[in-house]
Formats: structure tokens, C-alpha cells, sequence
């Protein structure tokens, strides 16, 4: 098995580096992600939603740092997703006028309120691939999968999504943005947004989605029926920054 998950993530890092040029940019190299799942307060999903419609242009006014900005549903469940172009820009975001108003407004909106349902459900990480975002603003869904690396297998499992995304570039023109990240040791995430659901299912039954199917039974907690497919999160986007 070691044996074939080697030679699974040579061919890809060939397929990477032999991808036409503007397509190996190393795009969001150093940048930051975070993603805060947040279940609406009873009752407060629409106001919920609304707040965070409405903060996409605060953000865009007052976060030069904060390169992307998503604010997504999942029925009662609130989410937002966001790319820093560096720790400081994350920090300013967390200290920003967007968190300050979330932070004012949490024990009416969030059930948990600030600590419980924003803080602790706080999911930092760092980029390792992305393909570059392109006709960002027909997004209408998203989709977020965490995906925990078997035991021994975490710099694998790095290897092979830093390597996806010139893949997903060349190969996946409705995924309009796509992005592998780091959460710390042994855990790792995949975000990408769609025009549609036909984009979201071309992803699916694409080159990078086939790769990690092949390698999940040895590379991913749970291979691939329960350490990747039961972790798809499918979000509708409110709002962009």
C-alpha cells in the first residue's frame, strides 16, 4: 500500500508540474483561512442570515487584508469563510468592525451566544494549494469538507492536496474557487465554491476527487465513505466579499 500511495502522489505532483504555466502559480502562498460554523439562535435564522448578508460590504470597506469573505447557510446552521493574506490580517479581522457587531449581537443570534457558538467553533488554518478565485460573484453554493489524516499518513495527505490545485485549475472550470487548507497536524479541509450543482458534481467526479478516492483508504481516518464523504458540509452563499 505504501508503494501505491507513492507512486499515486508522484503522478500527481507530474500532472502539477507539467500544467501550463499560469497554472503552477503558487497562488495564496502563506495566506491564512478560517471557517466558523454557527447554529442560529431559536427563531433567528433569517435575522441571522440578514446580519450576515449586510456585513459583506462592511467588510469589503474595512478589511483590506481579508482576501475573500463568504457568508453561507446551511438551513438553521450559519457559517462564515474567510482567506487572510497573513496572520495580521486575520487578527485584524477578529478585532474588526464585522466581529465587534457579531460579538454585540451573539447572544440574541447564536444559540451559545459569542463564547460557545462563535469562539469555540473558530477553525483557523493555513492555505497549502488553491486555484484562484474567477467569476467569483456567480457563486450561488459552497461546499467544506474536513478530513482528518490516518495515523502516519499527515505529510501524504499534504502532499497530495498541495498538489490539487493546479490539477483542479486546468481541469475544473466550474469550480470557480477552490482551496486545500492545514488546520494543524492531522487535520485538513477542502472549501470550494460552484456556480451551480452541476459544477459541485463535475467536482466530484473529477481528477482531484477521483485521486483522493483512490488514496483515501490509506491516507484519510475513516477512507473515504467516512472520513471524506460524511464530512461534506454543502452551504447556499448569502454574500461576498
Amino acid at each position: 500500500m505504501k508503494t501505491q500511495t507513492l507512486k499515486a502522489l508522484a503522478a500527481i505532483i507530474v500532472i502539477a508540474t507539467t500544467a501550463p504555466s499560469h497554472a503552477q502559480e503558487n497562488v495564496m502562498e502563506n495566506y491564512t483561512a478560517s471557517y466558523i460554523p454557527m447554529p442560529a439562535a431559536e427563531g433567528q435564522t433569517v435575522a441571522f442570515a440578514d446580519f450576515l448578508t449586510g456585513a459583506a460590504p462592511i467588510v469589503k470597506e474595512t478589511e483590506p487584508g481579508t482576501e475573500l469573505w463568504f457568508a453561507l447557510q446551511d438551513s438553521d446552521t450559519l457559517a462564515i469563510f474567510d482567506i487572510f493574506v497573513d496572520d495580521g490580517a486575520r487578527s485584524a479581522h477578529f478585532s474588526g468592525a464585522v466581529a465587534g457587531a457579531l460579538n454585540e449581537s451573539a447572544d440574541a443570534l447564536v444559540a451559545g451566544g459569542w463564547d460557545a457558538g462563535v469562539v469555540a467553533n473558530i477553525n483557523n488554518s493555513n492555505v497549502l494549494s488553491a486555484k484562484a478565485p474567477v467569476d467569483l460573484y456567480n457563486a450561488t453554493t459552497a461546499t467544506y469538507i474536513a478530513i482528518e489524516a490516518a495515523p502516519g499518513k499527515a505529510d501524504d495527505l499534504a502532499a497530495l492536496l498541495t498538489a490539487a490545485g493546479p490539477i483542479v485549475a486546468e481541469t475544473e472550470p466550474k469550480t470557480l474557487f477552490w482551496v486545500a487548507l492545514q488546520i494543524d497536524e492531522n487535520n485538513f479541509a477542502i472549501y470550494d465554491i460552484f456556480a451551480d450543482n452541476s459544477g459541485r458534481e463535475a467536482h466530484f467526479a473529477g481528477q482531484v476527487a477521483g485521486l483522493l478516492n483512490t488514496q483515501a483508504s490509506d491516507l484519510v481516518k475513516g477512507g473515504w465513505d467516512d472520513g471524506v464523504v460524511a464530512n461534506v458540509r454543502n452551504y447556499d452563499i448569502l454574500a461576498i466579499k
